[in-house]
């Protein structure tokens, strides 16, 4: 099957599941809800959207910058510009074509600044393992500082389901769970012992090794508070944006730090579940701002709002990015007094 077909199949799956996920989100919605979404959006100050988009952009910034320190352990310094092209180029390709655009982003800084593409495998699985231990922390930090709303809310949604589950099931049924759990560990085991004799394990060896390297280039940096610094404002701008938003409604301007960072936590979680968030963004923020006494309508409507202007900017950053690549690194390399080989 030609590799545009499998693309094409694969954003039209994400698409159909995307809106299968609007569809699950608001199939129960009444007309008066319809409604009250529809106003609460059209009443909204879109105005303050801006200073929420220079933040984004502020964001995405510091993610290039900091993807750049953890190359400079390698021996490679792209230019920030085109380490940020790459950034938003990735991201762009992502809302298509889910998952691709680490790779995009990885083959752009190898064509333009010769970067082998293992290595920067590895400080972007880097990246995303910091980035993950900051949602995690900040998780930790939402439901500790707010306990009395989100650890009930874990308690009855997650611990209780489970422990009536655990409960209704039988000795048979435990029985044959771990069964088939051992089953597939032993099948599991024995692939990986036929796979480790194949000329393909050898050659994925060698590009782990690459790719090991560039995840340990985080323990050999020179500047590590510096990294953690642009870690630190990387999350503060996504928090920033959410909090700035509630301003943008009324039925959401009177929320505080506290839900926006519960917002942050559920939001980021959704976008690891769907590439981008898509059908899946708004209906988890309208459901964790109903622990805060907002309506749920209101709540996906805000939501709404959230993702279609994160998106925006995203594809507004990422075409100029794929336009401005080109023309940045030709006029670099004249700059340099290198003829471009297309020019030769």
């Amino acid at each position: 099957m030609p590799k545009s077909l499998k693309n094409l199949i694969k954003f039209i799956c994400f698409f159909g599941i995307g809106v299968l996920l609007i569809w699950l989100f608001t199939r129960n919605f009444t007309p008066e809800q319809w409604t009250q979404m529809k106003t609460a959006l059209k009443k909204a100050n879109y105005w303050l959207a801006i200073p929420a988009v220079i933040i984004g952009v502020a964001s995405h910034w510091f993610r290039a910058t900091r993807w750049k320190l953890l190359m400079k352990p390698l021996g490679h310094t792209p230019t920030t510009l085109n380490t940020f092209f790459a950034v938003m180029t990735g991201y762009l390709v992502n809302l298509a074509l889910p998952r691709v655009g680490e790779v995009t982003r990885c083959g752009i800084l190898t064509q333009y600044e010769k970067i082998p593409a293992d290595k920067l495998v590895g400080t972007m699985i880097a990246e995303r393992a910091v980035d993950l231990l900051c949602l995690i922390l900040l998780t930790v930090i939402t439901v500790f500082t707010q306990f009395d709303i989100l650890g009930a809310y874990v308690q009855q949604s997650i611990v209780v389901k489970f422990q009536e589950k655990l409960a209704g099931a039988n000795i048979m049924q435990i029985g044959i769970i771990i069964a088939v759990l051992v089953i597939i560990v032993l099948l599991a085991i024995w692939q990986i012992r036929r796979f480790s004799r194949t000329k393909a394990f050898i050659t994925i060896k060698a590009f782990a090794k690459g790719m090991l390297e560039g995840i340990l280039s985080v323990g050999k940096m020179e500047n590590k508070w510096s990294f953690i610094l642009q870690s630190i404002l990387i999350w503060g701008c996504y928090l920033s944006q959410v909090y700035i938003a509630f301003y943008c409604m009324s039925e959401t301007s009177q929320l505080g730090i506290s839900a926006a960072l519960a917002v942050l936590v559920i939001g980021s979680v959704g976008m690891i579940v769907m590439p981008g968030g898509i059908g899946i963004y708004y209906g988890l923020v309208g459901s964790i701002l109903e622990l805060y006494k907002i309506p749920y309508e209101i709540g996906f409507a805000f939501g709404t709002l959230i993702w279609v202007v994160q998106t925006i900017l995203v594809i507004v950053l990422g075409f100029f990015s794929l336009v401005a690549l080109p023309v940045y690194n030709r006029n670099r390399a004249l700059k340099n007094g290198i003829l471009p080989a297309n020019d030769k």
